[in-house]
C-alpha cells in the first residue's frame, strides 16, 4: 500500500511494461503495480533506479527505435504505461527534442505494439494540451487542442498517432490526461514542493499573480485512475481527463500552504510575470472519467498538502 492507497485488484501476474517508471508519477505507479503482484518491466533514463520488486529495469533513449523493440520482446507486456517523455518540468524545451522523444517514441511503441498482441496500451498525456481555447464541460474536447508550447505541442500529435493506430489497426489504446499533479517526491522547482519548503523554511515566495485557475489532484489519485482506465472495458481510443473537477487559484493554493505551516516568510505575488501564452484555467470534466471508468479522485486538497507537508519537513530534517 502507498501512502494509504488500497492495492488496486485484477493485476496479479499481468505482465505490464511502464515506459518513464522513474520520474515523479511514474516512480508511484510501479510501486502500485509491484504491491499488486504484477510482473512489471520498468524503463528510465541511464543512472536511475526503479522502486524494488520490478521484473527488469532497463535503460531507453525513447528515440532508439531497435531499443524499444528490444525491451518490448523481453517485456513481452499485456499492458504498456508510456509516460517517457522530455519537457514536463521544462516548458522552454527544444521543439525538436519534443518532437523526437515525445512524439518519436510514442510513435516506435505503437509501431512495435502494432505486431504484437496487448491487451491496453496507456499513453499519458497532458492537461496543456487543451490550452486556451474554451474547453467543453461534460464531453469530448477532442475539438480543443491549442497547446503553448513544444511540450504539449508534441503530446497532442502522441495523442493524435494513438487514435491513429487505434482507428487504422485496432490497437486498444487509450489517452489519459493528468492535470495540476502534486504530491510528495515531486521535483523541488515545481510549485507545490518549492512553496512549501519556502514556507517550512520562513523565506519570501516570489510568484505570479497567481489568477491561474487549475485542478490539482493529489499523485497517489492519478495513479489509481490511471489503473482504473487501463482496466477499464470498451474505451479503446478514448481520452480521459485526471483531475478533481475543481478549479482553484494557484494564490489561494499557496496561502493555504502558508496558513498550514504558520511560515513567517512573505508570498510575493506579483514579483514574477506569468509565461507568454499562460493559460488562465484549466480544469478536469471528472464527470466523463468517472462515468467511463468508475473512478474519482479521493484525497482533498487540504488533506493532499497536508500528506506533502509531512513527507518534505521529515525528508528535509
Amino acid at each position: 500500500m502507498v501512502s494509504g492507497v488500497p492495492v488496486p485488484v485484477g493485476w496479479a501476474g499481468k505482465r505490464v511494461l511502464v515506459t518513464g517508471a522513474t520520474g515523479f508519477i511514474g516512480r508511484r505507479l510501479t510501486r502500485q503495480l509491484v504491491e499488486a503482484d504484477a510482473q512489471t518491466w520498468t524503463t528510465g533514463l541511464p543512472g536511475e533506479h526503479p522502486p524494488p520488486g520490478v521484473e527488469a529495469h532497463l535503460p531507453l533513449d525513447a528515440r532508439d527505435g531497435d531499443a524499444v523493440r528490444a525491451i518490448v520482446a523481453e517485456a513481452a507486456p499485456q499492458v504498456v504505461f508510456h509516460l517517457a517523455a522530455a519537457g514536463v518540468t521544462a516548458p522552454g524545451i527544444d521543439p525538436a527534442l519534443a518532437l523526437a522523444v515525445n512524439v518519436g517514441g510514442a510513435l516506435h511503441l505503437l509501431e512495435v505494439l502494432r505486431e504484437r498482441g496487448i491487451g491496453r496500451i496507456v499513453l499519458v498525456g497532458t492537461c496543456h494540451e487543451y490550452g486556451a481555447r474554451e474547453m467543453v464541460e461534460g464531453g469530448n474536447r477532442t475539438d480543443c487542442y491549442d497547446p503553448f508550447n513544444a511540450y504539449a505541442a508534441s503530446k497532442v500529435a502522441a495523442w493524435a498517432f494513438g487514435r491513429m493506430y487505434w482507428r487504422m489497426y485496432g490497437l486498444p489504446v487509450i489517452i489519459v490526461r493528468p492535470f495540476q499533479v502534486y504530491g510528495p517526491g515531486q521535483l523541488s522547482r515545481t510549485l507545490v514542493p518549492a512553496a512549501i519548503r519556502a514556507a517550512l523554511a520562513g523565506e519570501d515566495f516570489p510568484m505570479t499573480p497567481g489568477q491561474q485557475q487549475r485542478d490539482f489532484i493529489y499523485v497517489d489519485d492519478v495513479v489509481d485512475g490511471m489503473l482504473a482506465a487501463a482496466a477499464a472495458p470498451h474505451l479503446d481510443g478514448e481520452s480521459l481527463d485526471l483531475g478533481t473537477g475543481q478549479a482553484r487559484a494557484i494564490l489561494r493554493v499557496v496561502e493555504r500552504i502558508w496558513a498550514m505551516t504558520d511560515a513567517q516568510g512573505k508570498i510575493l505575488a506579483g514579483r514574477l510575470p506569468y509565461r507568454t501564452g499562460a493559460v488562465m484555467r484549466l480544469v478536469a470534466d471528472a464527470d466523463r472519467a468517472a462515468h467511463l471508468t468508475g473512478w474519482r479522485a479521493r484525497v482533498g486538497l487540504e488533506e493532499g498538502l497536508k500528506r506533502t507537508i509531512e513527507m518534505i519537513r521529515f525528508s528535509d530534517d
